[in-house]
Order: structure tokens, then sequence, then C-alpha cells
């Protein structure tokens, strides 16, 4: 029956049922009372949340080369620094590959979206189940999901004079260059193990000469949201936390790669000896955060998409079924679903096993490692569900507060399950 049960697991073809704390991960701390966990999730606020993704919409879509980006990345680390998390650090890396237009035709406008700006239905219309396209989206790491239903239009837009805000497209008028490139992240050291950590992630950058607003602005903000929080003077855990801010992910996770190659060989070993420090704690598992706000539903059979948030919106917590550590990462994606069933206040949490196309990939094979996203990848995303995506209508204006509160359920939810996983305190 054992066998038969991880095998299952493995595969991510049958229910879990959701565990117990102490059945999550050996040796984490106890499950504190649900009153502190409670007590730090209501330090979260819809208006903050709102604010911090409007303080990067003011660097434009933040494309990676160039000065907005750099000036969104040190704009982030005094933000940090301002929340009392001022140990902050970055990663410094080489990319020389720039990116490259695809060729733009009547066909490929048509039939992929690619340099257009899809329109937004606000007349209703979604379900149907019209003609799927193609044989489904393959995601890195082979994971593929049949293409059904209706689908919308998907692509990059590369045309700076689709962005009818002309303020905003001067902010985005620098093309990218290859060089250097820097991310930011800081720590919450633990009390008691400082030497084991979970590292919490969003990606800074975004394209499409909008403003990255939800793409990924809206998980951005997610993690700095955590860091002001875990980071206040009265809060203490017991395991340490990294809020890890990417860069480079629209160009493929090259950021996140950066720091697996760097760091994932540093991990638990104390430096100097004796000093009870570790430049890199071993990680427990990986929580990334990658478009958090738009849940309006399938695409009508004429591709366009509801201007309305559906009633059945939800935070999605994906794991990758096919990873080696496929079997941890579904216990700590059902854990999650349990902190939201517990303490996020609008929306709840679903469960999936097709987690792709984000800075999880890269730890996916190296420790539990699971992504939270307003839809799902593969099946939604990828089949145009999301007409913001890489879109200069990517701005503040096109979301509402139901919007924005989809975000910050997704925060709520992990920050009660990181809580719970680092025994976190609250001085009295």
């Amino acid at each position: 029956m054992k066998r038969i049960v991880l095998t299952c697991v493995a595969l991510a073809l049958c229910p879990w049922p959701p565990l117990a704390a102490q059945e999550l991960v050996p040796g984490f701390a106890a499950a504190r009372p649900d009153s502190t966990v409670k007590a730090m999730v209501d330090r979260l606020d819809l208006q903050r949340y709102k604010e911090t993704v409007r303080g990067l919409t003011k660097f434009g879509d933040r494309r990676q080369g160039t000065a907005r980006n750099r000036a969104a990345i040190d704009w982030i680390e005094a933000q940090l620094k301002s929340y009392g998390c001022t140990n902050t650090e970055r990663v410094h890396y080489e990319y020389t590959r720039r990116q490259i237009p695809l060729p733009i035709t009547e066909d490929s406008i048509g039939a992929r979206g690619r340099g257009a700006v899809p329109p937004i239905d606000t007349t209703g219309g979604r379900g149907g189940r019209g003609a799927a396209g193609g044989n489904g989206q393959r995601g890195r790491g082979g994971l593929t999901n049949p293409a059904k239903g209706s689908r919308g239009p998907t692509g990059v837009n590369m045309k700076p004079e689709l962005q009818p805000d002309t303020a905003l497209r001067r902010i985005n008028a620098e093309p990218d260059t290859p060089g250097p490139r820097e991310e930011v992240f800081c720590t919450k050291v633990g009390a008691t193990h400082p030497e084991e950590m979970y590292i919490v992630g969003g990606h800074m950058d975004g394209h499409g000469f909008g403003a990255a607003a939800n793409d990924d602005g809206s998980g951005t903000a997610l993690v700095m949201e955590l860091a002001r929080v875990f980071n206040a003077p009265d809060v203490v855990t017991d395991r340490s936390i990294r809020f890890a801010l990417w860069n480079n992910e629209e160009t493929g996770l090259n950021g996140a790669h950066a720091y697996v190659d760097q760091r994932k060989d540093l991990q638990g070993k104390e430096s100097p000896t004796g000093s009870g420090k570790y430049p890199e704690p071993k990680w427990l598992g990986m929580i990334q955060h990658d478009m958090m706000m738009w849940d309006h539903g399938m695409p009508g059979p004429d591709g366009k998409v509801s201007a309305e948030q559906r009633r059945e919106a939800d935070v999605n917590v994906e794991f990758a079924g096919t990873s080696k550590f496929a079997a941890e990462a579904a216990r700590l994606a059902w854990f999650f679903r349990s902190a939201n069933d517990k303490y996020a206040t609008d929306y709840p949490a679903a469960v999936g096993d097709r987690m792709s196309n984000t800075d999880s990939d890269p730890f996916k094979d190296l420790v539990a490692s699971i992504s939270l996203r307003e839809n799902e990848r593969l099946a939604h995303t990828g089949s145009g569900w999301n007409p913001t995506w890489h879109q200069p209508i990517d701005v503040m204006s096109t979301f509402s507060d139901k919007d924005f509160r989809l975000g910050l359920n997704a925060a709520q939810t992990t920050l009660a399950a990181i809580a719970h996983l680092t025994g976190a305190t609250i001085k009295r």
C-alpha cells in the first residue's frame, strides 16, 4: 500500500488528503497557536499591497537590461531595508543574449496576438467550448496540458506605439542591452535554526510596454509585504526565510538559474566556522509568486475575456508532478491549501500538479517547490485566459479591487503557511 501511495503522489494521479503540519516536513517546528498566525495575517492590508504594486509600476515594465530595471532594483532594496530587512544582498551574473522580437504578420496577430492589444470583452460571455487550436501547451521540463475549450490570443507585445500612455511610453523607451545583471534578496534569520530556510520569491522584471502591474508587480509586491510583516521588530521565527526578487524571468528564468548555480552547493555551511552564520541556509522549500490578480475565466468563442472577475476566482497552488521532489512538493502544496482554508479572507485555493514556466522551475529537482498564481499556468494562462499578459494594458487602472484582493489572499495564504513552517511568534 505504501508503494502505491507514493507512486500515486509522484505521478500526481490521485488526491492526497491535507497533512497535519507536523507531518509535512520532518523536524520543522510545531504549529503555533492560531491567534499568533492570525495576528500576523491581519497585518497585511489591501491598500498597502496596492501601493507597493503602484510603486513598482512607476518604473514601467522594468525590462531587464535597462536603466528602469536597475532603478527598480534599487527601490526594492531600499524598501526592504525600510521594513527592517537590512541584510540585503545582490546576486551578480552576466546575461549576453538579447531578446529578439518575433516576426509580426497579419496572420500572427490574428492567431497569436503578437504585437496586438487583445480587447477586454465587457459584456461577459465566459465559458463555451470552441475550437482549442493546437495540441496543447508545453512547459519547461516537458509538462504538457491539453488545450481544451475556447482560447484567447497570447504573445508578447513588441510595439511601443501600442502603449497609449505617452509618459509610460517614454519610461519604456530604452531597449535592453546585454551585460551584467543583478537581483536582490534579504533574509529573516531564524533564532533557533538559522541554518535552514524557506525561499519566498517573485520576479521583478517584465516586458510588453505596459507597467508590469500584474506580471509580476503583483508577485513582487506580495513578497515585499511578507518581508515587511516578518521583519517587524516583534516577530521571531525559529527558521530563516529568504525574500528573493528575481530578475530576467521573462528571458528564461535566468536570474533564478544564476542563484541556483551560484549558491546550491553552499547550503547549510557555516561561514566563518564557529560564527553561527550561514550565508546559504539549507533549503527546506521554495515558494514562487507569479501573476496573482487576474482570474476572469475562460475566453468566449470569440477569444474575448470578461472584464469582471469571476465569482469562482481562486488561488492556484501548483507543483511539478514530474520533478524529483514531486511527493514533497505535493505535501507542501496541500499544506498551503490548508493554510488558505484557515486564514484567507475571500478566495479559496486549488492544488494542481503542472507547475511550469516560472522561477521555481530551477529549484524543483533540488527541493520541494511550488508556485502560487491567479490561474493554472499551462491550461489557463497558456490558453489566453489573461489578455493583460505581456501587453500594454498591464497597468494599474486595468485591475479592480477584487483583482487586488485576490493577490492579497495569496499573500495571506503564504504568510500563514510560512509562519507555521518557520515557527513564527510575536514577542509580548
